[in-house]
């Protein structure tokens, strides 16, 4: 299992834990970005770097990644990908998203997305609490426990 990251909307302590958790379970770690950023020196942790625009990072997520392998990301549509290519997509709150919960989330970003076109303010999430920091680690954890090699 390989972890890929959506590193562009990635909060800084998420990937704070996940760089550690690269380090601890020797796993490799790569983040994808369009844009430069700076990452732990260790032969675990990779970054690649993509041409700016809409969906380029997750398009080099998709290609690049194998069944079994685990993406973080917030992005739902990137997630519903990763899961119908055998992967696990963990958002940074914690919420291992699954094929039971894949399509409810889809349906209610669109909802959502149809709501903001029409002129109605929806206002944005929460900002990472402690707790949506703990879970993140938690489910880390336990993803990476249950795909030890």
């Amino acid at each position: 299992m390989k972890i890929w990251v959506d590193a562009d909307a990635c909060p800084a302590v998420i990937k704070e834990i996940l760089f550690k958790a690269a380090q601890r379970t020797g796993r490799q770690l790569t983040l994808v970005a369009n844009h430069a950023m700076s990452i732990p020196r260790s032969p675990l942790i990779h970054f690649v770097q993509v041409g700016s625009g809409s969906d380029v990072a997750d398009n080099e997520i998709v290609e690049r990644l194998e069944s079994g392998d685990l993406i973080i990301t917030a992005d739902i549509p990137l997630a519903a990908q990763v899961v119908e290519k055998g992967g696990y997509a963990l958002n940074p709150r914690g919420e291992l998203y699954s094929e039971e919960n894949i399509r409810e989330r889809l349906n209610i970003r669109d909802f959502m997305d149809s709501l903001r076109s029409s002129g109605i303010e929806t206002g944005g999430p929460d900002s990472l609490s402690r707790n949506d920091r703990n879970r993140f680690a938690s489910q880390l954890d336990k993803i990476l426990q249950q795909h030890a090699n």
